[in-house]
């Protein structure tokens, strides 16, 4: 189903998580599920994924993972500060002490001067702290830049693994 470098991430980060005795978590938003949707695939990922939380509108972001309705207002859904709370919320909300969130553009529309299409945030936690990562893939395509911000949640996630 997936590619084979994604299959490789995902069961990379499978392994490291049971290793370690570590829950996972993911918060998407454009990647609607693409992340938990590859580790998933993987046999064995129920002693590492405890759940993936879908939060592609605004409300679903604060009911959800408790992102406050301030940052969005302030910062928007694709931006640093959203990405860490959504990051943050998916561990409190979760028997997980590792997450992956993603925000952005996919596009084919939506994109703006400041915030165009294939614009990702990503944010990370787990035992080694919180950290963001922004992306701008450009307008590829609306398949691309999903791929491409599941690649980079995944390196993410080995990251907090490591």
């Amino acid at each position: 189903m997936f590619p084979d470098d994604i299959q490789r991430l995902a069961q990379q980060i499978v392994a490291a998580a049971s290793r370690r005795g570590l829950m996972l978590a993911t918060a998407e938003s454009c990647t609607g599920g693409l992340v938990a949707g590859a580790l998933t695939a993987i046999a064995g990922s129920s002693a590492a994924l405890d759940r993936g939380f879908v939060t592609y509108s605004n409300a679903a972001k604060t009911q959800m993972l408790g992102v406050d309705e301030g940052l969005l207002k302030t910062h928007g859904a694709v931006s640093e500060p959203v990405a860490r709370a959504m990051a943050t919320g998916a561990v409190g909300h979760s028997r997980a002490v590792v997450s992956v969130a993603v925000t952005g553009v996919a596009g084919p529309g939506g994109g703006s001067a400041e915030k165009p299409v294939g614009l990702v945030h990503f944010a990370a936690t787990g035992p080694k702290g919180l950290v963001h990562r922004e992306e701008r893939f450009g307008d590829l395509g609306r398949e691309a830049v999903r791929l491409a911000a599941l690649r980079v949640a995944l390196e993410m996630l080995l990251d907090r693994l490591a």
